[in-house]
């Protein structure tokens, strides 16, 4: 994101001699932004105008607010076009407004209700979500109603259908009042923006036996999702909106396990490739969700590596240098070989109580623990009397463990691996190069389990989790 130089001057509202007021109009001839407040009810202090690009928000100006209410935020550079929120002295209010190429405005409002207040005078944008936020705000209190009468009854009571249709109604005035002003203002920034916040309406499929189809519901709805998102219109980043949706589609509609969430994000990432604004942000925001360590989702790290590896690249990641990409490519290179459904690399080092060579391969149990840990390691002291009673009590029942000793000396793993009584194989290999782009660890304890195949079956596991997988695993086998 560009950080624009923010030029500000402070200015109290009919202050001032009268030199000082012709110097202020002529400054003003040669402002691009001139936003003039006025919000009665406030205290004096500092109002800071808060800008939002994708999920992030940034301090994008700030001006002193008088013992009136009044402030102003004049800039010699425009602001992005976007949506702002001005956070007001004495920490518990603040309002929004929407701004495009109109950047010279006044406000003014009353502190106590300042949304059903507002008056805006030369912001056709601002001007529009007020009016629009007014005239729901009315309808507000009998969409409650309605709804708690329909919670509170059944569907097929008179008081329910009588609900429900006045509710319907309701919608039908909002989406009238909203299509009259797109239709007066079809290039209005408001009429893109709230076009893009409109979800697709919900259709109610049937399955033979009449039963509602909640996979095409879903299907369906996830479909339309993105139709009134114009990709082409780089104003709509800097609004809650394309954030917002995009949160919703990839976490919310999508099941949370990397075999549905890896075609879903990359047909939408490769949809907005032309665009490169929003190919930029998908791309990234998407990658980060699913980083090693910061996703809970077993194996997300493989949405990283796909996303990474198909669009991180010299010819479209234009946002990066071709050595940092260099780089990224290379990271996920050595995540690659230890993800789910992947055979299992074998692993052959020397046995830090033996000093003879040990190998995965030459485990015969049908099931194989790779337990990768540091005596360092808080989690892995911790965990460590679970692992050697779990493999002492399954070892007799088709499961092996292989501990690899990481970020530690030999001194230190032969200690810890004493201490804690392992009666399974733990290896070392100083050069790091037994293991080296085979089983990936960011953070230790890692656990990885192979099946008879030695495929990668799960990985990410706490101790706790290890038994159910190992019951999973062992009815197949019957």
């Amino acid at each position: 994101m560009r950080h624009l130089r923010f030029i500000l001057l402070s200015l109290l509202f009919g202050a001032g001699i009268a030199s000082q007021a012709q110097t202020n109009a002529a400054q003003a001839d040669f402002d691009s932004t001139l936003i003039q407040v006025q919000i009665e009810g406030i205290p004096a202090g500092k109002t800071r105008l808060v800008g939002i690009y994708g999920d992030r928000n940034y301090l994008a100006d700030s001006a002193d607010v008088d013992a009136n209410g009044r402030f102003e935020i004049r800039r010699k550079e425009p602001l992005p076009a976007g949506f702002y929120t001005f956070l007001l002295p004495g920490g518990n209010k603040n309002f929004s407004i929407l701004i495009d190429q109109d950047q010279r405005f006044t406000l003014r409002a009353k502190a106590d209700d300042i949304a059903n207040t507002m008056q805006v005078n030369g912001s056709v944008n601002t001007d529009l979500f007020y009016k629009n936020a007014m005239f729901q705000a009315k309808q507000d209190p009998e969409i409650q109603r309605t709804s708690e009468l329909m919670k509170n009854n059944p569907e097929d009571s008179p008081a329910y259908q009588q609900a429900k249709a006045r509710q319907n109604q309701i919608l039908d005035e909002r989406k009238a009042h909203l299509d009259e002003i797109y239709a007066k203002y079809p290039d209005a920034f408001f009429t893109k923006f709230k076009q893009a916040g409109q979800n697709p309406e919900l259709t109610y499929p049937r399955k033979p036996n009449g039963d509602l189809d909640t996979l095409a519901q879903l299907l369906q709805y996830r479909s339309q999702f993105w139709e009134n998102v114009d990709f082409t219109d780089e104003r709509l980043l800097r609004t809650p909106v394309v954030g917002n949706k995009l949160r919703r589609y990839i976490k919310e509609m999508v099941p949370q396990n990397r075999d549905s969430i890896i075609p879903v994000a990359d047909e939408l990432i490769r949809r907005v490739l032309p665009h490169k604004p929003y190919f930029q942000f998908f791309a990234n925001w998407i990658a980060l969700q699913y980083e090693n360590t910061k996703t809970t989702v077993m194996d997300g790290e493989a949405v990283y590596v796909h996303v990474v590896k198909n669009f991180f690249t010299p010819e479209l990641a234009f946002w990066d240098k071709p050595e940092n990409l260099e780089k990224l490519q290379k990271h996920v290179w050595e995540m690659e070989a230890s993800l789910l459904w992947k055979k299992g690399a074998d692993v052959r080092a020397k046995d830090i109580l033996t000093d003879k060579e040990r190998s995965i391969y030459e485990l015969t149990a049908p099931i194989v623990v790779v337990f990768m840990f540091s005596p360092d390691c808080e989690h892995c002291q911790k965990d460590a009397p679970k692992i050697q009673t779990i493999a002492r009590n399954w070892k007799s029942r088709g499961v092996d463990f292989f501990g690899i000793g990481v970020s530690t000396t030999a001194e230190e793993l032969k200690t810890f691996t004493k201490k804690h009584g392992f009666d399974f194989p733990v290896v070392f290999d100083p050069t790091n190069r037994a293991i080296y782009a085979k089983y990936f660890v960011d953070i230790t304890p890692e656990l990885y389990i192979l099946n008879k195949d030695r495929i990668i079956v799960a990985k990410n596991l706490k101790a706790e989790q290890l038994e159910e997988v190992f019951q999973r695993e062992i009815n197949k086998l019957k």
